[in-house]
């Protein structure tokens, strides 16, 4: 008869690891795990957690685990996080590159300045949920990972490549000589209208909320569009404007 590991009541230990980050909840931890690209340190996890982790994988893990109570997950993921019994300690993924994205099938998704990790987080979800062939971040002004990027990526973050680009535009003319359509969504655009781009690659380039696309990326896409809103609200939260455009432009190839 099998039993449950004892949790580690050392109250000693110290979880403040120099290098990487914690992330943390049941999809982000369990996506971690199954992605070869991932260097992952230390898996720390409540029993019940580690269990239901654990049994979705079809490998063997191959990393040092530690079973401890939920008290010590709310020590190193903070009391406000929602870790769900289980935290992986790793190091940030290594840059995507334009090739990698080009081999697969689906739109791209540009993000111009967006800072904030959980709309971040929010939008490499909604782009593996519409099937988008990866998420290109401008390097100087996007955060690190994080466990509040990957929790609310849901797997995402090590699901879809994730590109970090200098230069933007420069970017976004590759892209297009590769044959890419490139669409810019912004309040004062034309309606954007999915039947339009059946026999069009798109990628979409979403701005920071408020400030929206740069000039110089909006100049360098190939149409400006805007979403249908019929309420006095004429502005979405960015990652909520990027699910609805990814649904509006993938919608018919479903």
């Amino acid at each position: 008869m099998n039993r449950r590991p004892r949790p580690n009541t050392n109250n000693n230990t110290n979880y403040n690891i120099k290098g990487g980050f914690w992330l943390y909840g049941q999809h982000a931890v369990q996506a971690a795990l199954l992605n070869r690209k991932r260097q992952k340190m230390r898996l720390v996890a409540t029993s019940d957690a580690y269990e239901t982790v654990t049994s979705k994988l079809e490998m063997p893990l191959k990393i040092g685990h530690e079973i401890v109570e939920r008290p010590v997950l709310d020590q190193i993921c903070g009391k406000e996080a929602v870790h769900q019994g289980i935290a992986l300690h790793v190091m940030p993924l290594g840059s995507a590159s334009i090739e990698d994205m080009l081999e697969r099938e689906g739109p791209i998704l540009m993000l111009d300045q967006v800072t904030d990790p959980r709309n971040i987080g929010a939008i490499l979800r909604s782009a593996v949920a519409f099937g988008a062939a990866g998420v290109i971040l401008q390097d100087r002004h996007s955060p690190d990972e994080s466990g509040v990027m990957a929790k609310a990526a849901s797997g995402g973050l090590d699901t879809i490549p994730i590109m970090r680009a200098v230069n933007l535009s420069r970017e976004l003319t590759k892209l297009k000589e590769a044959g890419l359509w490139a669409v810019g969504l912004d309040a004062h655009g034309n309606l954007l209208n999915g039947a339009d781009f059946v026999k069009r690659r798109v990628v979409l380039v979403l701005g920071a909320e408020g400030a929206g696309i740069r000039q110089l990326t909006k100049k360098n896409c190939d149409e400006i569009a805007s979403l249908r809103m019929t309420g006095d609200i004429d502005s979405l939260n960015v990652s909520v404007a990027g699910a609805i455009a990814l649904y509006e432009i993938t919608r018919h190839f479903f």
